[in-house]
């Protein structure tokens, strides 16, 4: 039962941080280490990795940082027990097998239940790991929302306790997508290009104000050392405002 330990840990880690990078949920100790032999779909672990694998498949595939968070929480927890490695393969053999289907998705919701049937908040943190899972690649869509409603209501949490923690994470992805807009507007007027132009221009104009603002140009000129050192900062940020167009062009 200690599994809620770790748990509350990662929620923690994520609310100080306000931030989905995976690494958050690495390193996690525990002082007491619990010795398991017995069936994991019996246990708190096996069960929240087998609805893991359910939430991670739901929306068909299982995308780059879904599989980092999976892989740092296999290893975190299987830590928790003294005969980790053999736990940590159970759990991903419980993984591979639950997301191959979701016929099962209610019995696993009733035994995780019936484990924590006396403690109300811990299904609550239990659940908003599951939407931490759904909603890391910043893309919550309809049968990730179908999934983690039928698991939230089959685990007895209310539905406004529900909708509170989804509309927690989307107004957190809200101002994160926000933020990266501001910075991209900010890339292409640093470059001195609109949004409209296609990458062989944006190219063209990146070329152009690397030549106007490199430090080693300036110095030929003869400038004083205050101007050059004002062009290195300014093609570093030429630098980084064509990284940044190009990331968001996929290229």
């Amino acid at each position: 039962m200690k599994l809620i330990v770790l748990l509350i840990i990662a929620v923690i880690l994520y609310f100080i941080a306000r931030s989905y990078k995976t690494e958050k949920f690495a390193n996690i100790k525990l002082d007491i280490k619990e010795k398991f032999e017995g069936d994991l779909m019996q246990h708190e672990a096996g069960l929240l990795v087998a609805l893991m694998a359910k939430v991670a498949k739901a929306d068909g595939e299982v995308c780059e940082l879904e599989a980092q968070l999976l892989k740092h929480t296999l290893n975190d927890i299987s830590r928790h027990f003294e005969n980790q490695d053999e736990i940590r393969e159970k759990l991903k053999d419980i993984y591979k097998k639950e997301k191959e289907s979701f016929n099962n998705t209610l019995e696993i919701c009733q035994n995780l239940y019936k484990l924590t049937k006396n403690n109300y908040q811990k299904r609550v943190k239990i659940m908003e790991y599951l939407l931490n899972l759904a909603f890391i690649d910043k893309d919550f869509s309809n049968t990730e929302f179908m999934i983690t409603e039928d698991i939230a209501k089959a685990l007895q949490i209310k539905t406004e306790d529900f909708q509170k923690l989804v509309n927690a994470f989307e107004t957190f992805y809200k101002k994160q997508k926000e933020a990266e807009g501001i910075s991209l507007e900010k890339a292409y007027e640093v470059l001195e290009a609109r949004k409209d132009d296609d990458s062989n221009i944006i190219k063209k104009k990146y070329r152009t104000l690397v030549k106007k603002h490199h430090p080693d140009i300036i110095a030929g000129q003869g400038a004083s050392q205050n101007i050059i050192d004002e062009a290195t900062n300014k093609l570093q940020e030429i630098n980084e405002a064509y990284e940044i167009i190009k990331k968001s062009r996929g290229e």
